[in-house]
């Protein structure tokens, strides 16, 4: 009995994630309706708050949803690159690219910081700082990075990166701003080899990240 109760109680937070994921998407945070939203899928409002406290909540799991999507679709081209140096480039590349995605420009990039504020103080962003400082730690261990402190390399490598991807939405036009933010993405990266001539991927990172 109890064990069914949690299989409902996570039936119901699926599917309010999943209708709020299109709302938000569609409508914007502030225009969503959750009368419509928990009428869509056959819930109340009561269910609503239950799982997430309030209209805020919901959208903090909306978000930690698709960032969390955004960060294991870019470690995935990452790790096509022939070595660690280039995957980071490949990865980082790939996660400013998916800005062009109106979904996730709309709820991740401008909702998100507006609604849920800092977003390096995310859950989805502290996990995908956990991975660039194990990236780092084996640059530097290999010797291709400098012997800075791996912590610190990796919050600036991450943050340059969001922050690429926030100008990017905010922009009135992405596509043209999105090849200058990861040229200069990597030119700041670059600053951390210890020999300056190491390798830089080609153009065939861009497009490997657009929505399908």
């Amino acid at each position: 009995m109890a064990n069914r109760r949690l299989e409902m109680m996570e039936e119901n937070r699926a599917k309010l994630i999943t209708a709020a994921r299109k709302a938000f998407a569609k409508k914007g945070y502030s225009a969503a309706s959750m009368d419509e939203l928990t009428a869509e899928v056959g819930l109340t409002r009561g269910a609503l708050y239950h799982n997430f406290g309030d209209k805020r909540g919901l959208l903090a799991a909306v978000v930690d949803q698709i960032d969390s999507e955004m960060a294991s679709r870019a470690q995935e081209i990452g790790s096509r690159a022939k070595d660690d140096w280039l995957g980071l480039l490949a990865e980082s590349a790939a996660y400013i690219e998916m800005a062009l995605n109106p979904e996730v420009q709309r709820i991740v990039l401008l909702d998100g910081p507006a609604v849920l504020g800092d977003p390096s103080q995310w859950p989805s962003q502290n996990s995908c700082l956990r991975v660039t400082k194990q990236t780092v730690e084996r640059l530097i261990t290999q010797g291709i990075l400098k012997p800075v402190d791996a912590e610190a390399a990796a919050r600036l490598l991450s943050g340059a990166a969001l922050n690429a991807a926030l100008w990017i939405a905010a922009s009135d036009n992405p596509k043209k701003v999105l090849p200058k933010a990861v040229e200069a993405f990597q030119s700041l990266a670059t600053g951390l080899l210890v020999r300056p001539d190491h390798q830089r991927p080609d153009s065939s990172v861009f497009g490997e990240a657009e929505p399908s």
